[in-house]
Protein backbone atom coordinates (compact mmCIF):
# COMPACT_ATOMS: atom_id res chain seq x y z
CA UNK A 1 0.00 0.00 0.00
CA UNK A 2 1.40 3.40 -0.99
CA UNK A 3 2.02 5.80 1.86
CA UNK A 4 2.15 9.58 2.01
CA UNK A 5 5.95 9.37 2.14
CA UNK A 6 5.99 7.33 -1.09
CA UNK A 7 4.04 9.99 -2.93
CA UNK A 8 6.11 12.85 -1.53
CA UNK A 9 9.32 11.16 -2.56
CA UNK A 10 8.02 11.10 -6.14
CA UNK A 11 6.58 14.61 -6.25
CA UNK A 12 8.00 16.60 -3.33
CA UNK A 13 4.64 18.40 -2.83
CA UNK A 14 1.25 16.70 -2.49
CA UNK A 15 -1.95 17.48 -0.62
CA UNK A 16 -4.08 14.77 1.02
CA UNK A 17 -2.31 12.09 -0.99
CA UNK A 18 -3.97 8.86 0.12
CA UNK A 19 -7.59 7.74 0.25
CA UNK A 20 -8.69 4.19 -0.60
CA UNK A 21 -6.00 3.77 -3.24
CA UNK A 22 -6.82 7.15 -4.76
CA UNK A 23 -4.35 10.01 -4.77
CA UNK A 24 -5.40 13.61 -5.29
CA UNK A 25 -2.71 16.16 -6.10
CA UNK A 26 -3.07 19.90 -6.42
CA UNK A 27 0.00 21.49 -7.93
CA UNK A 28 0.95 24.76 -9.50
CA UNK A 29 3.39 25.55 -12.25
CA UNK A 30 5.66 28.56 -12.58
CA UNK A 31 3.42 30.20 -15.21
CA UNK A 32 -0.01 29.58 -16.76
CA UNK A 33 1.54 29.47 -20.24
CA UNK A 34 4.14 26.85 -19.31
CA UNK A 35 4.83 24.92 -22.54
CA UNK A 36 5.56 21.75 -20.56
CA UNK A 37 2.33 21.75 -18.54
CA UNK A 38 0.69 18.81 -20.36
CA UNK A 39 3.88 16.75 -20.09
CA UNK A 40 4.35 17.56 -16.40
CA UNK A 41 0.70 16.75 -15.65
CA UNK A 42 0.89 13.33 -17.33
CA UNK A 43 4.33 12.54 -15.88
CA UNK A 44 3.15 13.28 -12.33
CA UNK A 45 0.00 11.15 -12.81
CA UNK A 46 1.95 8.26 -14.33
CA UNK A 47 4.60 8.22 -11.61
CA UNK A 48 2.08 8.28 -8.78
CA UNK A 49 0.03 5.50 -10.37
CA UNK A 50 3.17 3.34 -10.47
CA UNK A 51 3.32 3.35 -6.67
CA UNK A 52 2.21 0.14 -5.04
CA UNK A 53 -1.35 0.40 -3.73
CA UNK A 54 -2.33 3.40 -5.84
CA UNK A 55 -5.32 2.61 -8.03
CA UNK A 56 -5.93 6.06 -9.46
CA UNK A 57 -4.28 9.47 -9.36
CA UNK A 58 -6.02 12.73 -10.08
CA UNK A 59 -3.76 15.69 -10.78
CA UNK A 60 -5.20 19.19 -10.81
CA UNK A 61 -3.15 22.20 -11.83
CA UNK A 62 -4.16 25.19 -9.72
CA UNK A 63 -3.12 28.84 -9.74
CA UNK A 64 -4.10 29.78 -6.21
CA UNK A 65 -1.86 30.30 -4.43
CA UNK A 66 0.27 31.66 -7.27
CA UNK A 67 3.73 30.15 -7.61
CA UNK A 68 6.62 31.99 -5.97
CA UNK A 69 10.29 31.04 -5.62
CA UNK A 70 9.67 30.40 -1.90
CA UNK A 71 7.74 27.27 -2.94
CA UNK A 72 10.93 25.70 -4.28
CA UNK A 73 12.49 22.91 -2.27
CA UNK A 74 15.82 23.59 -0.58
CA UNK A 75 17.45 21.25 -3.11
CA UNK A 76 16.07 23.27 -6.04
CA UNK A 77 17.14 26.55 -4.46
CA UNK A 78 20.67 25.21 -4.05
CA UNK A 79 20.75 24.15 -7.71
CA UNK A 80 20.09 27.78 -8.64
CA UNK A 81 22.58 29.08 -6.08
CA UNK A 82 19.87 30.73 -3.97
CA UNK A 83 20.08 30.83 -0.19
CA UNK A 84 23.57 29.42 0.04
Amino acid sequence: MATKDDVISVLRKCYDPEEDGKVDVRMTLTAPGCPASAYIHQDVKRKIEQLQGVKEATVNIVWDPPWTPEMMSETAKKQFGWGI
